[in-house]
């Protein structure tokens, strides 16, 4: 056989196995996507006929830009610091990050620059999820879009999906001075070299509330979520706030009705389940 037979045949067959490859990733996972819909028994929109779905809301004329947010959930989530040297820029992890946001008004002139507190949207049509080839990212029961750290192999096919650019890669094994290694949460798994990961709506606190509701055997309250996240609890001026979008009566759902209500990215049909109220600019014109 000569070269050019070998090489035909060698392509024929790396293409077989890759559709092979394929056709079984696509068997496991379809199924286990069309189950949890099922399950979860999702209404036209992405939303689940009953049950909880978190949600979360941002009053940008509350918040301050102090970052004690970005913070708190550096600090709850375990998320690693990779440094300052040439070799690691690009590299930073943010699973709550303040973005600067500015905006022209009618006249041409441009209002003073904000900063937007921005973690995950969480979204109700979550692009990420499409994409993932293991269902390492997918979305829960409570609309919650988590992820399996192990089951992750790195492909970041989820990173460009994300119009929001919430999700980080890890390009090096996370380490941590020996001084840090007692204060990292037992509740979170830290995440290993080429893994990607994003926030949380810090889902192992929900986890115990859900827990602790269950032992005093009564329901989860407004009262008892509304401040539950970190970057919520750690807030100063109060102006992050989380909760149950399917209940009509919490907080979160009024400040999503709000007329000063807006939500990035709209437009791309992703859904997003974190709303911002935009600042009363009233007195600054």
């Amino acid at each position: 056989m000569n070269l050019s037979s070998k090489l035909s045949t060698r392509r024929g067959v790396l293409g077989a196995l890759g559709k092979l490859a394929a056709t079984a990733a696509a068997v496991l996972v379809a199924p286990a996507r069309a189950f949890g819909a099922q399950v979860r028994g999702i209404l036209p929109g992405g939303r689940p006929r009953n049950g909880h779905w978190w949600g979360m809301a941002i009053d940008l004329d509350l918040c301050t830009g102090c970052g004690a947010c970005v913070v708190a959930c550096r600090s709850e989530n375990n998320v690693a610091l990779t440094g300052h040297a040439p070799g690691s820029e690009g590299t930073g992890i943010y699973w709550m990050e303040l973005m600067p946001r500015t905006e022209e008004t009618g006249d041409g002139s441009t209002l003073p620059m904000e900063f937007l507190p921005t973690p995950c949207m969480h979204c109700e049509n979550p692009p990420c999820v499409k994409v993932c080839p293991t269902n390492a990212t997918y979305q829960n029961e409570d609309g919650i879009v988590a992820q399996i750290w192990d089951r992750c192999i790195g492909c970041r096919y989820c990173q460009v999906a994300c119009p929001y650019s919430r999700r980080y890669f890890n390009w090096k094994e996370p380490e941590w001075p020996d001084s840090y290694k007692n204060l990292l949460n037992p509740d979170v798994a830290t995440r290993c070299e080429g893994v990607v990961e994003k926030c949380t709506f810090c889902h192992h606190r929900i986890r115990h509330a859900r827990e602790e509701a269950r032992r005093e055997e009564r329901a989860l309250t407004d009262a008892d979520v509304k401040r539950l996240p970190a970057c919520a609890q750690s807030c100063p001026a109060e102006a992050i706030v989380f909760g149950d979008l399917n209940d009509s009566e919490s907080l979160v759902s009024h400040l999503s009705r709000s007329p000063r209500a807006f939500r990035l990215l709209e437009h791309v049909g992703t859904r997003p389940k974190v709303t911002y109220l935009a600042k009363d600019r009233r007195e600054e014109r």
